[in-house]
């Protein structure tokens, strides 16, 4: 058995159940000591490691996306959900998909100063900017290291729109920042539940906060002014799918004005990462689930295609939708929410600058 790799018995407390070497790397080593085929009950240390950036906005042109740019403070993350597609960009550091990327993460420690420098540029353009596009901004090491609450900072001195995303409870620390950006229509917030059930958010999301703690937040940041959408996401077929009204009625009940909804993903290496799980966790529905998934991909585990990955096509996938637009009529979710304000982007004043005269 590989040294990187483990029994279908998987970690306490962490989502992937195998740790199997990232894509790019030329050879594994066989090695058995003995301990790989017993079980894991012991927890994994997370382990931390810095990173200077040289750039650190990244730009996309992707039409599935509402955004054109993003930043993200760390690579990796802790929260552990198993679904998680971008779990496969682990690779890219030497590092795999599975437990790697719960355990061994990138901070961008100077991640906030490069970002003033980024916005400072003359060529830079001003438009919304999306953080927790890739790993959760919130997730347990932002407690410590603050990069995230630095990023926002800096966005508020600069009057930039941004659009957060993301599972962490730490989000209501921020709420000094980030209401008088709400204030002056510079930020929306995105939550992100999957399940109602703890017990299946546990298994799936194992470091996350509970669903009912994340509906708190929806409450906490809305009372403060906040603007927050329900992201319902992702849909899972045979396992979450029953749960979809629930949810968006719990998300208007906490304060949500808005809501989403994006099927289950399974890019590369995030496929057989799943398939792992379901074995261990809903063996009797594993068949159904993958079944359903791939009637909407064209009988592939996924699909890449521009606007096909993120909701996948078929009679399934149709009735999910009509289902999702009758719900959030009925809840009022549906109207166009205001967009974000870039008319007040302006460079913050800096020591030795000269004074404008009018």
């Amino acid at each position: 058995m590989n040294n990187n790799e483990v029994s279908i018995q998987g970690w306490r407390t962490r989502g992937a159940c195998s740790n199997t070497p990232g894509r790019f790397e030329l050879g594994r080593h066989e090695v058995d000591d003995g301990w790989m085929s017993v079980a894991h009950n012991v927890d994994v240390e997370t382990m931390i490691r810095e990173e200077v950036a040289r750039s650190f906005i990244s730009y996309n042109k992707s039409p599935d996306l509402p955004f054109d740019r993003s930043i993200n403070p760390y690579r990796g993350c802790e929260h552990g959900c198993i679904y998680c597609f971008a779990r496969p960009s682990h690779a890219y550091l030497g590092l795999s998909a599975g437990l790697d990327f719960e355990t061994r993460l990138i901070a961008r420690s100077n991640a906030p100063d490069v970002l003033g420098r980024e916005l400072s540029a003359r060529s830079y353009k001003v438009a919304p900017l999306a953080i927790g596009t890739n790993t959760d901004p919130y997730q347990p090491c932002e407690r410590d290291r603050g990069l995230t609450r630095a990023c926002l900072e800096v966005l508020s001195a600069f009057n930039h729109p941004v659009a957060l995303v993301t599972k962490g409870t730490l989000i209501e620390r921020d709420i000094d920042i980030l209401a008088p950006m709400a204030a002056r229509g510079l930020v929306r917030v995105g939550i992100s539940i999957t399940t109602l059930d703890p017990d299946l958010s546990r298994r799936m999301e194992p470091r996350a906060p509970v669903p009912a703690r994340r509906l708190a937040a929806i409450r906490r940041l809305t009372q403060a002014g906040i603007p927050v959408r329900i992201m319902i996401a992702p849909v899972v077929p045979g396992l979450t799918d029953h749960e979809l009204e629930a949810l968006l009625a719990a998300g208007a009940l906490a304060g949500a004005d808005a809501a989403s909804w994006i099927m289950l993903r399974l890019p590369r290496e995030v496929s057989g990462l799943w398939q792992e799980w379901l074995v261990k966790h809903v063996p009797g529905r594993a068949e159904k689930i993958m079944t359903r998934l791939r009637e909407m991909h064209g009988g592939r585990d996924y699909d890449p295609r521009w606007g096909h990955r993120m909701r996948g096509e078929g009679r399934y996938a149709e009735m999910v939708q009509q289902r999702f637009q009758v719900g959030i009529k009925r809840l009022g979710l549906a109207a166009k929410t205001t967009p974000l304000r870039c008319d007040l982007f302006k460079k913050p004043a800096q020591a030795g600058d000269q004074l404008a005269l009018f």
